[in-house]
């Protein structure tokens, strides 16, 4: 398989801060994200291996590698005692169970929306027939949505496989979904307008 030098960079920056976290939970004894780690090496795997198919633009292989470090240091960067993923980056509620804006509440904004890119992106490549249509904008919010619920199925069973997970409970699943489905949406907004400006641009 041979890379494009855009996608080897974005390699390259994935590897690199896979290693330097990988070393970090282990040092750390973290058993709960050295398996998040594992999940991360696959899903990397999964996309080098299919990228000659797929085709995924450089954007989007950047946004996939950028939530995997946003993930990985919301883990393993201490911040006033505790990791960052529980940072209040901007206290627009009181301190409780219903605190918003957390890291991790952008994280899942993030992660979510770029998933939703991910799924825009296969769907229109594979059923071109659907391209600029409500269905396809459709379909690729509710597989953001569903794969946001998937991984709130992860992080149950590593409640249920680890201690001190720190995933929080019914509130904070709840929120991850708000925040997933704000993803999602921003997402489809962000695509349906990149398909607009570029057919204009190939009418002019």
């Amino acid at each position: 398989m041979v890379l494009k030098r855009s996608e080897l960079a974005v390699l390259l920056f994935t590897l690199t801060y896979v290693a330097v976290f990988a070393i970090v939970f282990l040092s750390a004894g973290n058993s709960e994200f050295v398996w998040y780690v594992v999940t991360l090496v696959i899903f990397l795997g999964l996309i080098a291996t299919t990228q000659r198919i797929a085709q995924f633009p450089t954007f989007i292989l950047w946004g996939l590698a950028l939530w995997g470090l946003a993930h990985m240091a919301g883990g393993g960067v201490i911040v006033n005692d505790s990791v960052l993923y529980a940072y209040m980056v901007v206290p627009l509620t009181s301190a409780s169970e219903l605190a918003i804006l957390k890291y991790d509440q952008i994280v899942h904004f993030f992660g979510f929306g770029v998933a939703t890119l991910v799924l825009w992106h296969i769907l229109r490549r594979n059923f071109p027939v659907l391209d600029g249509t409500k269905t396809l904008y459709a379909f690729a919010i509710l597989g953001g949505m569903g794969l946001g619920a998937l991984n709130e199925l992860i992080e149950f069973t590593a409640v249920l496989a680890f201690p001190n997970t720190n995933v929080g409970g019914y509130i904070n699943t709840a929120l991850d979904l708000v925040f997933n489905t704000l993803g999602a949406l921003s997402a489809a907004a962000l695509a349906a307008f990149r398909t607009s400006s570029s057919r204009q641009k190939q009418a002019q």
